[in-house]
């Protein structure tokens, strides 16, 4: 997944953030990030649940009110407009086939699609805002470990980052499970990822070591269940500038032998100053490739860590 247009992923994405004018109001929400850099790696399913079930544009606008667990959807102005049921019927239905997908991102605020603190209207008048759209609700419910984003949050560095982290890594489990893995497949891929995973949770990555520790009284179907919901566990925690050090300096061991006294000085003033914020991680990053080019370690050389997703997408240029 390191060349441009290269196998590209597949990711369902709200329909008006492609910049298709389906909102209640007939216009869009195109996302410049969605349209532009990430499209490079990845084609969209795209899907408007209220257009799906016939609502139109332009329609009337929709709310939730009642229990958050369970609200109706209805019409803002007029309330004899109830599309609860249908929305219902379209979303259970739509998700049972989007094993292809590894991701979704989906229009923040919105009752069918938003994932988190969507107005809930109650009889007072009161919105709590706990809600979670609709379509957001069945999709995460069937597919807990998919990687499921909103728009919004993607214009926070860090979250953008651990987003698409997460995707890739996704993505290349979905690549295992295509070549029908044995155990010993399952350990090269949790070997390959060791570094990466530390530098999201490390109570998470030794969870997944201990899984990984003795595999003769467990059956390889348990083994992917449960090495897969730690596994995407794990890479939800974000990453941090004194997780990252610390798996910078567990790299520094690996060259410890080939540096010289200047460079060892180097590597360790750019991995504080990237702790201390001053520099992003990309530039840390790239020295340690450059050494690792100059004297090659087997086990870095095959860890994810390094390129976790393109160099092109500058994600860890800005955390």
């Amino acid at each position: 997944m390191n060349e441009k247009n290269s196998s590209k992923l597949l990711i369902g994405v709200s329909q008006c953030l492609l910049g298709e004018k389906v909102r209640f109001n007939g216009d869009h929400k195109r996302d410049r990030y969605i349209c532009g850099m990430l499209s490079d790696y990845a084609d969209y399913r795209p899907v408007c649940p209220e257009v799906a079930i016939g609502m139109g544009v332009p329609r009337p606008p929709i709310h939730q009110e009642g229990n958050p667990e369970d609200p109706t959807v209805v019409g803002v102005q007029d309330k004899s407009i109830n599309v609860t049921k249908p929305l219902k019927q379209f979303s259970k239905q739509y998700v049972k086939d989007l094993d292809e997908l590894s991701g979704f991102i989906l229009k923040s605020k919105s009752p069918t699609c938003g994932m988190e603190r969507i107005k809930v209207y109650q009889h007072t008048g009161q919105a709590l805002r706990n809600g979670i759209g609709v379509f957001a609700r069945e999709l995460i419910a069937a597919y807990p470990y998919l990687p499921i984003e909103e728009e919004g949050r993607l214009c926070d560095p860090v979250l953008r980052e651990n987003f698409i982290t997460r995707i890739f890594a996704y993505y290349r489990w979905q690549q295992l499970m295509l070549t029908k893995p044995s155990k010993k497949d399952l350990v090269e891929f949790h070997t390959r990822h060791k570094l990466l995973l530390r530098s999201h949770n490390e109570a998470g990555y030794q969870r997944l070591g201990t899984l990984m520790a003795d595999l003769k009284d467990i059956s390889l179907t348990e083994l992917k269940q449960q090495y897969l919901a730690e596994f995407m566990s794990t890479l939800k925690t974000r990453a941090n500038a004194k997780k990252h050090a610390n798996v910078l300096y567990h790299m520094l061991g690996y060259l410890k032998k080939h540096l010289d006294q200047q460079d060892k000085e180097e590597m360790v003033n750019l991995i504080e100053s990237y702790r201390k914020g001053k520099v992003p991680l990309v530039v840390p990053i790239t020295l340690f490739k450059h050494h690792f080019r100059r004297f090659p370690n087997p086990y870095i050389e095959q860890q994810y860590y390094l390129t976790p997703h393109p160099d092109e997408l500058m994600l860890r240029n800005h955390v």
